[in-house]
């Protein structure tokens, strides 16, 4: 590291040191903006940047790990960590939602009404701009899904495969973030009860409507695929798994029972 790269990385006020990892974040994000730090670029090793800044490396640490939740950083194992790629499609960290759903009892009906207006929307934008690779890589995703279903476990990996295909087709790095991070928390639950699914070959018909209104460029029929295949999922999870939200949804329906008797 040269001189003038260490002059970039300003010591935190030491009246401010109480605030130590806030002011980390603070100090890293206002040099991205300042364009001090880059796209790409690979922060100075923990011991030098925390020296560099005048905070512990625990404070560094916890202020990393703050950016790095929100796709502004990106810690690669072995070779230190950098500024994430202007070409990437930010990473949101999904334990921060997992431990919402357990802490206010989101229920499985909000989880997938989340997910489908989240999902609808992509396979539409998905019609009307996947390329001819994109379009070849939902198909090899397809094949995977028919030839492994009778293996539930392998089947769930074609099937998020193919619905992060299907967001990087819709070239819209927002709504792919935020779709991976509220379809993370449902597909942990899922995995560990796939084994108990009954008949893939449905769900599989359903990604296959799916591809075949992104091939054929018909955004409002892609929508409706998006929309029917989570729908028949959610009734699939819901009979799959015992989620942390799943006793808020039993509350629900034992009230309404009380109240109808």
């Amino acid at each position: 590291m040269t001189d003038s790269d260490r002059a970039k990385f300003r010591t935190v006020e030491p009246e401010r040191r109480g605030q130590t990892s806030e002011e980390v974040v603070t100090q890293l994000r206002s040099m991205i903006h300042r364009g001090e730090l880059r796209s790409g670029d690979r922060l100075p090793p923990e011991r030098d940047l925390a020296k560099l800044l005048g905070v512990s490396r625990p404070t560094l640490r916890a202020g990393i790990r703050s950016l790095s939740a929100v796709g502004v950083l990106e810690s690669r194992q072995g070779a230190g960590t950098f500024v994430v790629k202007a070409d990437e499609s930010p990473a949101l960290d999904s334990s921060s939602l997992s431990l919402m759903a357990s802490l206010h009892g989101f229920t499985s009906k909000e989880m997938f009404e989340a997910r489908r207006a989240l999902e609808m929307s992509i396979a539409g934008l998905a019609a009307e701009r996947a390329t001819g690779d994109q379009l070849a890589s939902l198909a090899e995703e397809m094949a995977g899904m028919y030839a492994s279903l009778d293996v539930p476990e392998e089947y769930l990996l074609h099937d998020m495969s193919f619905h992060q295909m299907v967001a990087a087709a819709a070239g819209n790095r927002i709504l792919t973030a935020l779709m991976n991070m509220v379809a993370a928390v449902l597909l942990d639950a899922r995995r560990k009860t796939v084994r108990r699914a009954h008949d893939l070959k449905e769900s599989a018909e359903m990604h296959r409507k799916i591809y075949r209104a992104i091939r054929d460029r018909n955004p409002e029929s892609a929508r409706d695929a998006m929309r029917d295949h989570l729908v028949l999922a959610q009734k699939a999870q819901e009979a799959e798994v015992d989620w942390p939200g799943r006793g808020a949804d039993q509350s629900q329906r034992k009230g309404a029972d009380e109240e109808a008797a």
